[in-house]
Formats: C-alpha cells, sequence, structure tokens
C-alpha cells in the first residue's frame, strides 16, 4: 500500500530471480485499499509518497509500478463493499480478523480484482502479514487459479523491530518500546527450543509491564490459523500491540526441532536423483531409506542368507553397518561394513529382490528404528515408500512423487546404460515396474500408499530442475521462509 521499505524491496528482489528459464517481469502494485481500513483507522493520513516508492522499487528490481485510482480498481464502485469470496471464516476468526472485523473481506476484495486483471503467474507477498498471507493462499485455490505464492520471511532492522510503513509514526522514545516486542518473542522462542514451558500469561503481563497495550497474544496452527498449545508441531505465536497511537503486529514460529520432508513414490519415479539435489539446496541432511534396503538386500544376496529364516536374517541386521557418505554435488557413498556397494545395490540382481526383502517384517521393524534415531532432531530429507506414513508420520512436509510405468521405465533403462548394466526391453522393464507396484503396495506391512496429507506430484515430461523447483514450492507451503529459507544461491 506504499511507504515502500527494506521489506517491500526484499518482496521485489525475490520476484526478479523467481525464474530459472528466463527474467521475470516483475510488476509490483501500490494502492492504499479503502476496504482494508476500519472505522477511526488511518486510511487518510497513511504513508503516501509515489516518488520515494518509485525509487524504492526499480533499486529492488521492479520492471513495472502500478499505482492505480480506486476508481481503476472499482470502477462504478464494482465490488467496492463485497468480495465474491469472503476470506473463510475459520481463517479470520482469531488473529487480526476477529479485532478488524471487515479487513480481511477487504483484502480478498482488491486481491480478486488484482488477479483478474493481471493474470500473474507468480504472487509474492511477505510472511509478517501471516494471516494475510495464509487467507489469500486460500483465495488463489478455492479459485483454481494457476497461481504460485512464494511468501518472503519478515524483514527486520537491526534491533529485530519487523519492517512495516506504520513504523514512520512512532517517535524515538516509542520505538524504544516498540523493540521491547520482537525481543520478548525471541526470548520465548529461544526457550521453548530448549524443552521449556511455554507461559502465555507471564508474557502477555511482559508485554503490558513493557508499556505497549496489547491487543491478542496468540498461539495458533499457521495454517489452519486456530488455537493451539505449544508443542513439537510447528506453532505460530502471533502478537498485536499499541505502541502510543500505532498498531503494531510481530509472530515469531515455535519448533522444537528441525523440519522433516518425507518423499515417497514407487520405483523409478525419480526420487533419488531430486531429493538429492533437493536436499543439498535446502541445507537438509539427505536419508535414503531404499538404499537401506537395498544394502540389506545384497548382504543378504552375499551371504547366501535365506530370507525365511529368521534367525539368519536377524544376524545380517544386528551385523550390519550401513554408512552414507555424502560427496559434495555428487549424492552420497554407500557403505556397509566399510565396504563400498554404491554401484552394487542398483544392479538389477538387488532391484529383483529387494521388494520381497523390503517386506520381510525384521527387516522393516529393524530399519524404520535406525530411520526414526537418524531423524529424532529433524532437518533431514527421507525419501522411500512409507517414510509419511510409517517412518515420519508427523514430518512438516509430504510429497507423494510419481510418474506413469512407461516413464518409470524409460528412466530406468537409461538408468542402467548409465551403470554399465545391459536393459531388458522397454516392455519387460514397464511389466517389472508395474509388478513391483504390485507388490509394494499389497504387502501387508507398512505397504506403499499416499499419505492422506502428502502432496501428490506427477513428474512425466518435467525436467530435474522443474521438479526441484516445485519441490521447494510445497516446501515452503508448509514451512515458512523465516523458519527454513531457500539458498539463495
Amino acid at each position: 500500500m506504499g511507504g515502500l521499505h527494506k521489506g517491500h524491496s526484499a518482496l521485489i528482489k525475490v520476484a526478479s530471480r523467481s525464474s530459472s528459464k528466463r527474467k521475470p517481469v516483475v510488476l509490483v502494485s501500490i494502492f492504499v485499499n479503502p476496504l482494508q481500513f476500519g472505522a477511526n483507522e488511518d486510511f487518510l493520513t497513511y504513508p503516501r509518497d509515489l516518488k520515494s516508492d518509485k525509487k524504492t522499487a526499480t533499486l529492488a528490481g521492479a520492471s513495472a509500478i502500478w499505482a492505480p485510482s480506486v476508481e481503476e480498481i472499482f470502477p462504478n464502485k464494482q465490488s467496492s463493499t463485497h468480495s465474491k469470496f469472503k476470506a473463510l471464516n475459520n481463517l479470520q476468526n482469531y488473529l487480526c480478523g476477529s479485532n478488524r472485523p471487515g479487513h480481511f473481506e477487504g483484502v480478498v476484495a482488491v486481491m480478486e480484482r488484482f488477479l483478474t486483471l493481471i493474470k500473474p503467474t507468480i504472487v509474492v507477498l511477505g510472511e509478517k502479514d501471516w494471516q494475510q498471507l495464509i487467507i489469500l493462499r486460500n483465495l488463489i485455490a478455492t479459485l483454481n487459479l494457476p497461481i504460485k505464492v512464494k511468501g518472503v520471511a519478515t524483514v527486520r532492522d537491526d534491533n529485530g523491530l519487523a519492517y512495516s510503513t506504520r513504523n514512520l509514526y512512532l517517535n524515538e522514545s516509542e520505538r524504544k518500546r516498540a523493540n521491547l516486542l520482537p525481543y520478548l518473542l525471541s526470548k520465548t522462542a529461544n526457550n521453548f527450543q530448549q524443552g521449556k514451558q511455554i507461559d502465555i500469561g507471564k508474557l502477555r503481563s511482559q508485554i503490558k509491564n513493557e508499556g505497549l497495550s496489547l491487543e491478542y497474544l496468540e498461539t495458533v496452527d499457521p495454517f489452519l490459523l486456530k488455537p493451539i498449545k505449544p508443542d513439537r508441531k510447528l506453532c505460530l505465536l502471533a502478537a498485536a500491540v499499541r505502541c502510543g497511537q500505532t498498531r503494531l503486529i510481530d509472530h515469531i514460529f515455535l519448533m522444537s526441532r528441525k523440519p522433516i520432508v518425507a518423499i515417497d513414490g514407487p520405483a523409478g519415479a525419480g526420487k533419488s536423483t531430486v531429493t538429492k539435489i533437493f536436499a543439498e539446496r535446502m541445507r537438509l541432511t539427505y536419508l535414503d531409506t531404499g538404499a537401506m534396503y537395498r544394502s540389506i538386500t545384497w548382504m543378504i544376496q552375499h551371504q547366501n542368507i535365506n530370507i525365511e529364516d529368521d534367525s539368519e536374517v536377524l544376524t545380517v541386521l544386528q551385523n550390519s553397518k550401513i554408512v552414507f557418505i555424502p560427496e559434495q554435488h555428487k549424492g552420497q557413498r554407500v557403505m556397509i561394513n566399510d565396504i563400498d556397494i554404491t554401484e552394487q545395490i542398483r544392479s538389477p540382481k538387488v532391484t529383483q529382490c529387494v521388494a520381497k526383502v523390503s517386506s520381510n517384517k525384521l527387516v522393516r521393524d529393524y530399519l524404520t528404528k535406525q530411520q526414526r534415531a537418524m531423524g529424532e532432531h529433524g532437518g533431514l530429507v527421507a525419501e522411500g515408500r512409507d517414510v509419511g506414513t510409517a517412518v515420519f508420520p508427523k514430518a512438516e512436509v509430504k510429497v507423494f512423487l510419481t510418474a506413469t510405468p512407461i516413464e518409470r521405465a524409460r528412466r530406468r533403462e537409461k538408468d542402467l546404460r548409465k551403470r554399465g548394466f545391459s536393459p531388458p526391453s522397454l516392455e519387460d522393464l514397464k511389466a517389472q515396474i508395474i509388478e513391483r507396484d504390485k507388490i509394494d503396495s499389497t504387502r501387508e506391512i507398512s505397504p506403499l500408499i499416499q499419505a492422506k496429507d502428502a502432496t501428490q506430484l506427477i513428474t512425466d515430461g518435467m525436467s530435474i530442475e522443474e521438479v526441484i523447483d516445485e519441490l521447494i514450492n510445497i516446501f515452503h507451503s508448509k514451512v515458512p521462509d523465516e523458519v527454513w529459507p531457500s539458498d539463495p544461491n
């Protein structure tokens, strides 16, 4: 709405690098929307300096600036009071929605017009206005628009105060008091990460004792925006205060461990290839659960073990030490008992038997326990068949990555040739893949199924880079940028 600052500049910079194929056209809209202001709010006095805004936007990388009048956006008062899409009630019952009636209807009304007129491919929004971001994501999803939403972490000054146009209202004394809000929120988050219990009542008293008038302080589910008690799940601690006559909002995310990404899918869907790159780009540890099952399969074959003999299988499990050794830009080496088996576990011989070994309850239970231990502190991307359903059912991000059988057969053929193996015919590979799917999806223990809360990603016709871009987009629809930002490089 104008009064552009470093927070807005960050949005424009992210938009300007939002495509790896070509330089994006970045349109910055500047519009003080009357529908967002309630009675006795600051619509008439809201900072307006278009000349300064143009300079800030241009320096940040804007291709064009659009500063329409109210008449251009709402001709003949069209949609000036109501939107066809009402901001979902369950998303505005708390936080700013409960304290500013009509505010989000105004936001939705103007965004509906913007989206209709501009038809963007990507909308970049600040996470500072978190409730607004969630409501607009729901608007775009409900209207079924082919638009991606990118959230950008809250930008703060050296004292931790979130940049806001309304900060211009603060005098020197008020600004010092305002700095106490982010300080107290950050301190609370640090205490939570150390396992200390959160006392919201005490925090409310601390905020009031610092001379800030508290409008609300709540812990809510970040995506449903309903009150919850902080636990291991990602939680939003949000506040609105008045410092003098200036209304300020701020928040922080409470999280006791780093995020976990679970990527499941059938054989040959390309999970390993893209997951390795995705993990490296997101600075997360890569856990290839499939390689663990292949390693045990190789060991069973290497030692001529009978998979039906539980005592022999248990001995193999207890005496097999699987180690992953990361190699920058090359994925990782797989070692078992100090033997490098990276290439051997991808051989047709292992591939033909791994489904049967994976179905063994002893093997499954033993490796699942190891995988859970690896993910105790989070910060990893795990890929396999049952990661999101059995291994990490509380993972923050779940993806079911798949492709058609013929597409997977083509990829398998290419991979075998690359590794020096002579592949069967394409039809035989397709038949093997379909049979493997049947075994994986019908086995009694941890079958291959899509988790109810997983996002399906069908990769036919997509390049590796396109799949990774989509994985990053899915990740940030579940984990805020300010919790775990993407690597800017």
